[in-house]
């Protein structure tokens, strides 16, 4: 229901946009087109990944690798895996989702989440080549910290 009313939203104000100004409305629904086929690679290959994942690994490995019962060493790899990972976020919440009912635990899927977010190994040479090489590795490592606290926070509240 919360989507069809999102919708409903969006369409009144692009309708509205229209009747106000057609020229721009044109031009910014060609760049969100444009936009839009930019992303939609990624989104597909992401996707793919993770439906032929939740394919072949059945619940129960799942659960063995990034479970509740995973403790640390899960915690661990769903945050090094995120650390490595070039997502979107509107990619990255869809598969949080769908691993966490394929029986993920919260908190693995936190750590995977945050440090997707907030570390950059992908990014980390764009960065140095920008911030420098100390505040790039500092940054990350930072965010990798707090990624690590964020993920056991969230475990934490939702264990409560």
């Amino acid at each position: 229901m919360d989507t069809l009313a999102l919708y409903l939203i969006a369409g009144v104000c692009l309708a509205w946009s229209y009747l106000k100004d057609r020229q721009k409305t044109r031009i910014a629904l060609k760049k969100a087109f444009k936009a839009f086929e930019g992303i939609l690679p990624q989104f597909l290959v992401v996707l793919i990944l993770v439906a032929m994942a939740l394919s072949i690994l059945d619940t129960r490995t799942i659960s063995l690798i990034l479970g509740k019962d995973s403790g640390v060493w899960g915690v661990l790899a769903a945050s090094l895996v995120g650390a490595i990972t070039l997502i979107p976020g509107f990619v990255a919440f869809p598969a949080a989702a769908a691993l966490l009912q394929g029986g993920a635990g919260v908190t693995q899927i936190a750590a995977f989440v945050s440090s997707l977010m907030m570390v950059g190994v992908v990014t980390l040479p764009l960065e140095i080549q920008f911030f420098g090489k100390r505040a790039a590795f500092l940054r990350n490592i930072l965010a990798y910290i707090f990624s690590l606290v964020a993920a056991v926070f969230v475990g934490w509240v939702v264990s409560l």
